[in-house]
């Protein structure tokens, strides 16, 4: 752990927390009410580093590695969006944290959104960041995006593994950049962080999984609809990605929704676009919600 522990924020720490029977990779810092941020593809906790000390000023916050990537465990099962949810529902009780906020970026916003709408006594406020979510009426149309050529990739039964080790800084560096705008949001300690990260044995696969369930989650999604979420939403996205659809998206999942896009800013709000981020999020998390 000793390269992330290098880029660590300040008044933060490590955890490894043991959850149903895995073992989970936590950073945990700041104090006031709870939030969960959690990260997508192909990424860790890491990707929250700049947002971390600004919502820590506010909020006890908790960036973890999903099941599948950074230091967390990479079981052979258990990657669809409910077991994920669970994973993060059970990490924040054992922390001792029963009511909280819960924030996700890419497949983190999709866990994030399940999360909300299975354990609804218990998430107070949900963000979903720059990305669709299954229970979309569009959701089955945009296989056929060409931006989105990786879904369908990442699905097919091991060959991503095979093609992808040995070569994960390529294949990582690339998918950043190509949906960035502010190309210096990254730098090169930082992709090698995440490309480190997913060299790692058995991670690669685990973030293939993550796709491999979009059949399961898309039926969990389409019941979970039946019954709309009331907490406050945000629903965000960078002006050249999903932002202009995050709010109508959101819509059909939430009554209580705002946000929108972030202007000059493409899939990676968090780093591109950390104080714009802060400041529309803790407007959020200030509201009042209706469990």
């Amino acid at each position: 752990m000793n390269d992330v522990e290098l880029f660590t924020p300040p008044g933060f720490r490590h955890r490894l927390v043991g959850v149903g029977g895995i073992k989970l990779h936590a950073v945990v810092g700041g104090e006031g009410p709870p939030l969960l941020l959690i990260h997508g593809f192909p990424q860790t906790w890491y990707a929250w580093r700049k947002v971390m000390p600004l919502l820590a000023e506010h909020h006890t916050v908790v960036a973890f590695d999903l099941r599948g990537a950074g230091h967390s465990d990479c079981p052979q099962g258990g990657y669809d969006k409910a077991s994920l949810a669970g994973d993060g529902h059970a990490l924040m009780l054992a922390l001792g944290l029963s009511r909280y906020a819960v924030c996700g970026h890419d497949i983190g916003a999709m866990v994030a959104y399940a999360q909300a709408s299975i354990y609804r006594d218990h998430v107070s406020h949900l963000a979903v960041l720059d990305t669709p979510l299954q229970g979309w009426s569009r959701w089955e149309q945009l296989f056929a995006d060409p931006k989105l050529w990786h879904w369908s990739f990442h699905k097919k039964a091991d060959l991503p593994e095979r093609l992808i080790y040995g070569r994960e800084y390529d294949y990582i560096s690339t998918f950043l950049f190509d949906r960035t705008f502010d190309h210096g949001a990254f730098d090169d300690a930082s992709v090698n962080v995440f490309s480190r990260a997913w060299a790692q044995p058995g991670r690669t696969r685990g973030a293939m999984e993550w796709y491999r369930t979009f059949e399961k989650d898309r039926a969990d999604a389409l019941d979970w609809k039946r019954r709309l979420l009331t907490i406050p939403v945000l629903a965000l996205g960078g002006d050249q990605r999903w932002g202009p659809d995050m709010v109508r998206m959101t819509e059909e999942l939430a009554s209580n929704v705002r946000g929108g896009s972030i202007l000059d800013c493409n899939h990676w709000i968090a780093e591109e676009r950390p104080a714009e981020l802060c400041s529309v999020l803790l407007d959020l998390l200030a509201e009042g919600s209706d469990a």
